[in-house]
């Protein structure tokens, strides 16, 4: 089978600067530890600030171009993956070409006149609060995916990610790109991604989810959508069935829905029934920080999903790219998946 560009992600690409921090740093901003939130005049200074402490790194980041990275690292076939999103003409902007390729990851990216997208990580005690400045990653349009060599990666993908952050950005292109998938019947996946999405963007999420084949989520994302559409129920296995059953654009295949919960059982509720997915135990002393654990997961399981594996593999694979995610500082990897 050629799996040349098999998968294809479109979002935010944001160059990740993740610091350690204490509660005074997080108290000073208004952070809250897992939280995702975007910033606003008040953060302005954090990104300074963060820069300057003496243990900063940088990493090429944005929730969908980790779980496509993730994806491409753990498939391990040169090209499979590929993905579209703004950046700046600016140094940040070569830091994130260079990393994606690095990847293997067949990158497309708008270039703005606005400087490249930053998502400050403020890590406590393994835990990390996102604050997200999006910059040029807000100025993508929808005649960049409608470019001649830009929509041929649309066209040659079986399957697509796009996070719900791009809802904020593009919503015309997300659902240009799901109305396709729909037509062709190929795979749509995306993401609750953070509260405020489930919340403020909330009529753009539900023109979406018809089209949506795969839901992923976390627990917290999992209640306030459930609070946001008024069914009075905070159990997650509930939650994940409800949003299995919600209304498909096209009725080939039924909606799975995937919501993690930390370190507790992984949900999957598909056809009626809801499973549960335990996790090895990882001792403390090994989580360095949960910053892209999520897209981590995502990534894992979207590895195993285009190579045709069923849903149990898929998980399996997701809880191994997570686990080597927490171990080490932002969204990295070894160079090889020790995985199988």
């Amino acid at each position: 089978m050629d799996y040349e560009g098999i998968l294809l992600g479109m979002g935010n690409p944001l160059l990740d600067i993740s610091a350690v921090v204490d509660q005074e740093f997080l108290d000073k901003y208004g952070l809250r530890l897992n939280d995702a939130i975007l910033a606003d005049e008040k953060h302005k200074p954090m990104y300074e600030e963060l820069s300057s402490k003496h243990n900063v790194e940088y990493i090429a980041g944005g929730a969908t171009q980790n779980s496509i990275r993730v994806a491409q690292w753990m498939l391990q076939i040169p090209g499979a993956t590929a993905y579209m999103g703004s950046i700046g003409k600016d140094k940040f902007g070569e830091e994130m070409k260079k990393n994606a390729q690095q990847a293997g990851v067949k990158v497309h990216y708008h270039e703005d006149e606005s400087p490249t997208g930053t998502c400050g990580v403020c890590v406590l005690g393994g835990e990390r609060s996102l604050v997200a400045n999006l910059s040029a990653a807000n100025c993508y349009k929808i005649d960049h995916l409608k470019k001649a060599e830009n929509w041929a990666l649309v066209e040659k993908a079986k399957y697509y990610y796009i996070a719900g952050f791009f809802l904020t950005v593009s919503p015309d292109s997300i659902m240009l790109v799901a109305e396709h998938a729909a037509a062709k019947n190929k795979v749509f996946c995306t993401n609750l991604s953070a509260p405020f999405i489930c919340e403020f963007f909330k009529d753009r999420q539900d023109q979406l989810i018809p089209y949506v084949d795969y839901l992923f989520g976390n627990e917290t994302e999992a209640r306030t959508f459930s609070k946001a559409h008024g069914w009075e129920t905070e159990n997650v296995e509930e939650i994940a069935l409800k949003i299995s059953q919600l209304p498909k654009a096209s009725g080939t295949r039924k909606r799975i829905t995937v919501i993690t919960q930390g370190a507790d059982p992984v949900v999957v509720a598909e056809d009626g029934k809801v499973k549960l997915f335990p996790l090895a135990p990882l001792p403390k002393e090994k989580l360095v920080d949960t910053n892209g654990a999520g897209d981590a997961f995502v990534g894992g399981f979207l590895s195993e999903m285009v190579v045709e594996k069923e849903v149990e593999v898929c998980v399996r694979a997701g809880c191994y790219a997570a686990n080597v995610i927490i171990q080490r500082s932002g969204c990295t990897y070894p160079p090889k998946p020790d995985y199988h």
